[in-house]
């Protein structure tokens, strides 16, 4: 496969999982606040304080999804964005398969939606590693 395909391919994968992070931090953590949203962060046991109320880190989350998704569109020249994104979604379906186990097994679940986010983030970096040319 030449070069600009695998360019092509990579930046395709990346555009598509910014979009995936860029959606689910704006969607149902700012602008329409999701109550399973709520329900999962309620589901840690946060400190009665206004500053750990399910709001405020639904809008803390969300901003940090809508970063990593400019991250990832951005910072091109760098593969860490895909780790960090990749780390992040293993982290939270396990969050989510522990705490909130039930929402697996709703229709566009996280376990659906982050094996998805995740093969992007594998086709990415697939793509964009140093061939032998480079070596």
């Amino acid at each position: 496969m030449t070069e600009v395909r695998l360019a092509q391919i990579a930046w395709l994968a990346r555009l598509a999982l910014a979009l995936v992070f860029i959606w689910h931090g704006l969607a149902p953590k700012i602008l329409w606040l999701s109550p399973d949203e709520v329900a999962m962060i309620t589901a840690h046991h946060l400190p009665d304080h206004p500053l750990f109320a399910p709001q405020v880190i639904a809008i803390i989350g969300g901003v940090a999804e809508i970063l990593l998704g400019i991250l990832l569109l951005t910072v091109r020249r760098h593969r860490w964005p895909l780790l960090v994104a990749g780390a992040i979604l293993l982290m939270l379906l396990l969050d989510v398969a522990l705490l909130s186990p039930h929402l697996l097994i709703q229709a566009f679940n996280p376990l659906s939606t982050n094996l998805a986010a995740l093969a992007l983030c594998a086709v990415a970096w697939l793509a964009e590693a140093p061939s032998a040319a480079d070596s």
